[in-house]
């Protein structure tokens, strides 16, 4: 599409998908909770920090590849667990899956996705299965179990939602299951017949993983907000970490820890690998993000699990910073989701070369040639280099693309 191929960043593959999205849905894409806090400076965390530019180095030929959660992956980067992504192009999960074995990274599956394990499964991505601890251990158990029957080598359990966010742009829209949508969002549906036409075609939308078990999503008359409320368990202790570690033989991933001393609980419970995350900024809202916590994570825990930060990255730097200050790699959500809402299984293609043409640059630009040559001398903060206030020479804070 000759529209994906003059998108040349992420900020114009996400103008492309919110042109190509009626309001209730990019509202969903891009919300998060309260007042949005959070979800602002995960993006904005990124310009705290700068890189080393080293020069007269050999960068001839550079390697930006790496494992992540034991699959090779062709950069370092993974694409996060989405619910229901067949709200944001009719393709849905599918098509993020085979962009994502085309490009040589891993993808993640959510629990709550429109497609179901065993179709992902045939798409021969390197991927791994975002799971819950539902009330149910009947239900998680069933889950797991069909996972490594259909070939997923990692487990990823999510510990941030036993209470759901409060994401007001959903209320405000009426996104809700079912719906009670404005009349300024039937108007916004009716603008987007491309989008429209393509959901009144994809009859099979429904929580294709859980179906069986708790009925189609809003067969009950209830919201999102509280069906997640109504399946997930507030009781859950890390001994539950513990009780999933004996049940679950591939490697497992925990998604949602933030603080060291909960990064240690899970290094203890035997995870292999822990993504650092605030759930897009969509659960509490002033938390801090992953880059605030990387350092102190990685000095606490040290080499016994590999990290990956997950929230705000929209460039190939973020990567690199987040790879200084202690991560393995990093894993994006809504960069892909832009993607996929802008053009399918091309758009997310298309997000992948992206990324990868941006790591690849800069870390010659660095003067690195591959992965493991970047640590904590290649990232400082920004505040060495500002002068005192009120200085004429004080560093601008420089502009940054909207999160």
């Amino acid at each position: 599409m000759a529209s994906l191929a003059k998108a040349y960043n992420i900020a114009d593959m996400a103008a492309l998908a919110g042109r190509a999205l009626p309001l209730p849905i990019r509202d969903y894409l891009e919300g998060g909770a309260d007042d949005e806090w959070t979800l602002a400076r995960n993006c904005a965390v990124f310009d705290e920090w700068v890189l080393a530019q080293h020069t007269l180095v050999d960068v001839s030929h550079i390697d930006a590849g790496t494992s992540l959660l034991g699959y090779p992956s062709a950069i370092p980067l993974m694409l996060s667990p989405t619910g229901m992504s067949q709200l944001f192009h009719e393709s849905g999960e599918a098509a993020v899956a085979r962009a994502a074995a085309a490009a040589g990274v891993p993808y993640g599956l959510s629990t709550m996705a429109t497609t179901s394990i065993e179709a992902i499964a045939a798409t021969g991505a390197n991927r791994y299965f975002q799971l819950y601890l539902f009330r149910d251990r009947g239900l998680t158990k069933a889950l797991l179990e069909r996972a490594a029957a259909n070939g997923y080598d990692a487990l990823c359990l999510t510990v941030d939602t036993a209470i759901a966010g409060n994401r007001e742009r959903d209320l405000r829209s009426g996104m809700i299951m079912p719906p009670r949508f404005t009349l300024g969002s039937l108007m916004s549906f009716a603008m987007h017949p491309r989008w429209s036409l393509g959901a009144l075609k994809n009859r099979s939308f429904q929580l294709a993983n859980v179906v069986e078990h708790v009925g189609e999503i809003g067969s009950a008359g209830t919201s999102v907000i509280d069906y997640v409320n109504a399946q997930f368990d507030r009781s859950a202790t890390w001994k539950d970490v513990e009780w999933l570690r004996a049940q679950w033989s591939g490697k497992l991933v925990i998604k949602g820890a933030m603080m060291p001393e909960d990064c240690a609980s899970a290094v203890a419970c035997g995870v292999d690998a822990i993504m650092v995350s605030n759930h897009g900024g969509r659960q509490l809202d002033t938390a801090a993000t992953p880059i605030d916590y990387l350092p102190a994570i990685r000095d606490r825990i040290q080499n016994s699990v590999q990290l990956i930060a997950d929230g705000g990255v929209r460039r190939g730097t973020d990567v690199l910073k987040a790879i200084a200050l202690g991560a393995d790699g990093c894993s994006i959500g809504r960069p892909y989701l832009y993607g996929l809402a802008a053009g399918g299984e091309a758009g997310v293609a298309r997000v992948l070369a992206i990324f990868r043409a941006e790591i690849e640059r800069d870390m010659g630009l660095m003067g690195r040639t591959c992965i493991a040559d970047i640590t904590a001398d290649d990232v400082d903060h920004i505040s060495r280099f500002r002068s005192k206030p009120g200085s004429a020479r004080a560093v601008a804070k420089p502009n940054r693309i909207a999160p």
